[in-house]
């Protein structure tokens, strides 16, 4: 089965996100594909390289970026969410005169456009709300 994952939680204010990536980790180990993680409102949190996480807690971010590289998933964090959040890319920091882009390795910024491909493109889509 191919699945589409919409990610809308913070990963350090709901438990939405923990799970959503431990439903990715089961099905690509159950033999499912991921075909885009789509991340949106605050779970573009997510992709941010400057999240500091306190030593106690599972650095979410982190195995989103290694799960994300290791299976090639394609991973898109909504544009316009990732602005209003402050996460940005080399071209968005330019953009907007900022010091320099935060969007961890693997991931990418784009519309809604990919997540309609990716609903029509998948066999479910499933979304992790807070």
């Amino acid at each position: 089965m191919k699945f589409t994952l919409v990610i809308n939680g913070a990963p350090w204010s709901s438990p939405s996100a923990h799970t959503a990536l431990k439903f990715a980790e089961t099905a690509l180990s159950s033999g499912h594909e991921i075909y885009r993680l789509f991340f949106y409102q605050d779970g573009v949190g997510n992709a941010s390289r400057y999240c500091v996480v306190p030593q106690d807690e599972e650095d979410i971010p982190a195995r989103w970026e290694t799960l994300i590289t290791t299976h090639g998933i394609d991973a898109v964090v909504c544009a316009a969410s990732a602005l209003k959040h402050g996460v940005l890319d080399t071209d968005e920091s330019e953009r907007y005169d900022k010091e320099g882009a935060n969007l961890r390795s693997g991931f990418t910024v784009s519309g809604l456009g990919q997540f309609i491909d990716a609903a029509t493109q998948s066999d479910r889509v499933v979304s992790f709300v807070n």
